[in-house]
């Protein structure tokens, strides 16, 4: 195997050389050798992609002071044929380039033996106001992508193991190097012999078909606390899709909405209702029941209450998240005003009419009810 140059004997420049006396060495040579200007020189090739790589390490602040302090050895590796491995197996050499250039520049090859994550899932849970009252147990049943139990997750037939690519040489991706007079350019895409795996099963599980996973439908129980707010995501870690190749697992994301209740309105912690009471009620003031979430219970309407009047029950809301209580319970009352009634009741009011000095008639203009009412 021959002896590799010394990139500064290659360039013709000496040790100390600046960064632009480096480039212009580079430019000189690179016209002087390219293999379209030289043809006829069966070395021409060789030659130029010597000077192109010598100008790589040297032009690059951290691949200089690498090969300044290590030598060709420092690099091993890292210009070889495409799909190289990087510094896999150089032992100390590879703790050696992370500190110089960080841990991401071999996490292609780390790849292939971490794993990836399993995706996030997402479940639509509606819950009623009852259950924002007192909180839930909610038994969700749906469907993820788990371990294949008869290959362990490895994809490959029992007695066998999935193989180490040996176009990529595990890292999952290939690289593609040209020369050009204005210097040398690679490029990365991933392995079509393993697409980007690292590694192939040449004889696949024939329960997961080679996958390493499978779908099955599960039930899960979810906690749902007192009080929660529509739109809240509650997180399950781990309950998401396995991982590949030994990978973490996803969450699962279950994102509670509150169903629409035919009595009750929420805002915030308080809830509101309109309860229907009549115009004598109204009048002369009543205990009317009221519905809760708790039940109903009694509660006094004064006299003379107008329709749209508010009432507060304290305490009678929903349980505040921060455990500080509860909210309040707004009952809205809605005179009603009767529609069918009797010459009786008609005489009646209007004799009711003429004592309060109401000169209506009852079959013309306004309802007489609701001037009656004050509407």
């Amino acid at each position: 195997m021959p002896v590799k140059r010394d990139y500064y004997e290659v360039l013709g420049v000496n040790r100390g050389a600046s960064a632009e006396e480096i480039k212009k060495a580079y430019r000189l040579l690179a016209r002087k050798h390219h293999p379209d200007v030289n043809r006829k020189d069966e070395d021409a090739d060789a030659t130029f992609k010597e000077i192109n790589e010598a100008y790589e390490v040297l032009s690059d602040p951290q691949k200089k002071s690498m090969y300044d302090r290590f030598g060709h050895q420092g690099l091993s590796g890292r210009y070889s044929d495409p799909g190289f491995d990087g510094f896999g197996d150089l032992g100390g050499f590879g703790d050696i380039f992370d500190m110089f250039f960080g841990s991401g520049a071999r996490s292609a090859s780390r790849r292939s033996t971490v794993g990836e994550p399993g995706a996030d899932l997402r479940y639509d849970l509606q819950v009623t106001m009852e259950e924002v009252a007192t909180g839930a147990e909610k038994t969700v049943r749906m469907a993820r992508l788990e371990r294949c139990e008869t290959c362990d997750g490895s994809g490959a037939h029992a007695g066998s193991s999935a193989e180490r690519c040996s176009r990529c040489q595990g890292t999952g991706e290939v690289r593609h190097r040209q020369y050009t007079i204005l210097g040398s350019f690679a490029t990365v895409t991933t392995c079509s012999v393993c697409r980007g795996e690292g590694f192939v099963v040449r004889n696949p599980c024939r329960t997961c078909g080679g996958e390493g996973r499978m779908r099955r439908t599960r039930q899960r129980t979810v906690r749902v606390p007192a009080g929660i707010e529509s739109g809240t995501r509650i997180r399950l870690r781990g309950q998401g899709d396995a991982g590949v190749r030994g990978g973490p697992p996803g969450d699962l994301f279950v994102v509670v909405t509150l169903k629409p209740h035919k009595v009750f309105e929420r805002r915030g912690s308080d809830i509101l209702c309109e309860v229907p009471i009549g115009f004598i009620q109204a009048s002369l003031g009543d205990t009317i029941e009221v519905p809760t979430l708790d039940g109903t219970e009694s509660f006094h309407i004064p006299h003379g209450t107008q329709t749209g009047t508010s009432f507060k029950l304290q305490g009678k809301g929903l349980p505040r998240l921060d455990a500080r209580g509860r909210g309040d319970q707004h009952v809205i009352v809605r005179v009603q005003i009767p529609t069918n009634l009797t010459n009786e009741q008609k005489k009646l009011l209007a004799e009711f009419a003429e004592a309060s000095g109401i000169d209506i008639n009852p079959d013309e203009g306004p309802n007489f009810f609701e001037k009656l009412l004050g509407k």
